[in-house]
């Protein structure tokens, strides 16, 4: 059993709860986290054997290209669709980030985690 994760995916996406946000769009960024046993491809040395990091990516990359109003949101469609692609993988934890969230002050980032 192991962990594999990819930190700080950058996106710049069109979602959040106010009609403003959907126009003027956002940074954002994901945490993905998958446990998985992996040691069969830690023994013969094949990427067909564990969760490739491209894949991850690009599940996370068409997420984040449909509008959604809640980071909850992003974070249950991320899980899903790995979920899909790799059913046997043991967790999978979505770290989503908005960076300067409109909360009427200064606040650098909205983070929600989710695990599924």
């Amino acid at each position: 059993m192991g962990t594999i994760t990819l930190e700080g995916l950058e996106f710049f996406a069109y979602h959040g709860f106010y009609p403003e946000e959907q126009k003027i769009g956002n940074k954002y960024a994901l945490d993905i986290t998958i446990q998985t046993n992996f040691i069969e491809a830690a023994q013969h040395d094949k990427l067909s054997e564990t969760v490739n990091y491209e894949t991850l990516y690009n599940i996370a990359a068409k997420v984040m290209q449909e509008p959604a109003k809640l980071l909850e949101h992003i974070g249950f469609k991320v899980i899903s669709r790995v979920r899909d692609h790799y059913p046997n993988v043991n967790l999978v934890t979505v770290k989503v980030s908005k960076f300067n969230p409109p909360v009427g002050g200064v606040c650098t980032r909205a983070v929600i985690t989710m695990e599924g």
